[in-house]
């Protein structure tokens, strides 16, 4: 396993996207992953961050983004769009998850999250054995300044991707740059999911 831009959840994103499609990245951030897809892939690439000084850094790498929230939805964005929708290590930040998830499903044909794992041991085992809101290499922030506002594992997102019918076409659980196969509500740091 290697990464992309520091992030091995990028490098199975990365391998995931066919050259040439349509990407929309939803909290691009900087817009690494899609300056990397756009060079690579060839793929035709829009991105959407919160955050105007992101977004200036991210056109300035020649990545066509925009600032928007996503909690106010996609509107601007026809049905059927882009072939893939992605939301990487974002989800747990937007306040109405489901809401998101519908909308990348409305835009794109195909949707990639990734997530950072509530349910990995080292976050169980702070909680257990301090008492205190979990800080780990993950997760580094003080409960009163981290950006994350829902806590969710692995089987919490396949729980709620049964619930609504969502066919997972793939999924991937990375520890650093490690791939976990065995016990990865337990064992992934962060978990990647492609679905439609």
């Amino acid at each position: 396993m290697t990464t992309l831009a520091g992030r091995s959840d990028f490098a199975v994103i990365g391998r995931i996207i066919t050259p040439k499609s349509r990407v929309l990245d939803l909290g691009c951030g900087e817009g690494e992953l899609l300056e990397w897809l756009i060079r690579q892939k060839q793929v035709t690439a829009r991105g959407v961050e919160i955050s105007p000084a992101r977004v200036r850094r991210a056109i300035a790498r020649g990545v066509s983004a925009f600032q928007g929230d996503l909690n106010e939805g996609l509107a601007d964005f026809p049905d059927n769009a882009f072939d893939y929708v992605i939301l990487s290590q974002t989800l747990q930040e937007t306040h109405q998850p489901v809401r998101v998830i519908e909308e990348m499903l409305r835009v794109g044909k195909r949707a990639i999250v990734s997530f950072p794992n509530f349910g990995h041991w080292s976050v169980r085992a702070n909680m257990l054995f301090t008492g205190r809101s979990p800080r780990t290499k993950a997760f580094p922030y003080e409960w009163y300044e981290t950006p994350n506002i829902h806590f969710l594992s692995v089987t919490d997102f396949e729980r709620l991707a049964e619930q609504k019918g969502l066919r997972i076409d793939h999924r991937e659980f990375l520890a650093g740059e490690r791939r976990i196969t065995w016990l990865p509500n337990l064992r992934a740091e962060v978990a990647v999911f492609l679905f439609g």
